[in-house]
């Protein structure tokens, strides 16, 4: 009698994992799906004027189903910029790895990050186009993801060897903010983003020779 509990017990175990087993890569997919909806709808609409209908409706879902992976917009926004912010890291860690000083280490990541705003990726668009103050109730973790990024910059322009009193952050956010205007003055057909983080660095590089020189 026991013994044939445990088989029973064992056949129901059995039975629920490979039933979960069957559900998770489902469940994953749709996962993915929502994520690609929302990068799309939120890069080219903003967040404000996306809905969880329009969303759901572009993943063939009912708004009502979206709610089962993602509480709310606010929880899909933080998704996507987060996975933005994965994707358009590893692009520059790769990138940075193969650069021997610190000058060639910068160029590299601008290259990068240039290649993946560029790409007209709807992730990329969403980190440089929807900012933390157009969603007041996850500004502060969008903040952090934002930073937690940025940090890498900082970073880099901390290892230049720059001369006397350089203030590095204006620096960085003078680069920063060269690299995601691009979406708006850079045309297809002219540098390449390699070509362009060479102009940029190299001409920062120059102007810094130039005042140490000068001083």
């Amino acid at each position: 009698m026991e013994s044939l509990e445990n088989k029973q017990l064992f056949g129901i175990l059995l039975l629920m994992t490979e039933q979960a087993a069957f559900r998770a890569p489902r469940q994953d997919n749709r996962r993915r799906q929502l994520l690609a909806a929302a990068a799309r709808r939120l890069a080219h609409q903003g967040f404000r004027a996306t809905t969880i209908r329009d969303i759901a409706g572009d993943a063939g879902m009912l708004p009502g189903s979206l709610y089962y992976h993602f509480a709310s917009k606010n929880d899909l926004l933080l998704a996507v910029y987060e996975e933005g912010v994965r994707r358009i890291a590893a692009n520059v860690d790769r990138a940075v790895a193969g650069a021997a000083n610190p000058w060639a280490r910068l160029e590299a990541a601008c290259a990068a990050h240039l290649e993946t705003v560029l790409d007209h990726s709807d992730y990329a668009q969403v980190i440089v186009r929807v900012l933390p103050q157009d969603a007041p109730e996850v500004s502060d973790r969008l903040i952090t993801l934002r930073d937690a990024y940025e940090g890498r910059f900082k970073r880099l322009v901390d290892d230049l060897a720059l001369p006397g009193p350089s203030d590095r952050r204006n620096l960085r956010l003078l680069l920063l903010g060269a690299l995601n205007w691009s979406q708006v003055w850079y045309r297809p057909g002219g540098d390449t983003p390699a070509a362009l983080a060479r102009s940029f660095t190299g001409y920062i590089k120059h102007a810094l020779d130039e005042a140490q020189e000068a001083r």
